[in-house]
């Protein structure tokens, strides 16, 4: 099972099967991700063969983790197989 934490919350789970790892970063799909941890961002970051990223916030208990989850909500062709699927970083612990 892979998963992401950050304070000891659990932000996503899935059985290593159903994601994918590209450039070193684990990506989620969409229903393994728990959501009410997960606030948007007005940060956007482009990247030359996925397209532009969409941030999230973390927030546990109150504590906020500014941009530490990302997501292509449209990507380029190559990268489709990622499209809407979330990864973490900024302290998320995510094992595999």
């Amino acid at each position: 099972m892979a998963r992401a934490s950050w304070k000891g919350t659990l932000l996503a789970d899935a059985p290593v099967t159903n994601i994918e790892i590209v450039e070193g970063n684990v990506y989620f799909p969409p229903d393994a991700v728990h959501n009410e941890h997960l606030r948007p961002s007005d940060k956007r970051t482009v990247c030359g063969w996925k397209g532009t990223a969409s941030y999230y916030d973390v927030v546990v208990d109150g504590h906020v983790n500014r941009d530490a989850a990302w997501y292509y909500p449209s990507t380029k062709d190559e990268a489709k197989h990622v499209e809407g699927w979330v990864a973490f970083w900024h302290g998320v612990t995510v094992e595999q």
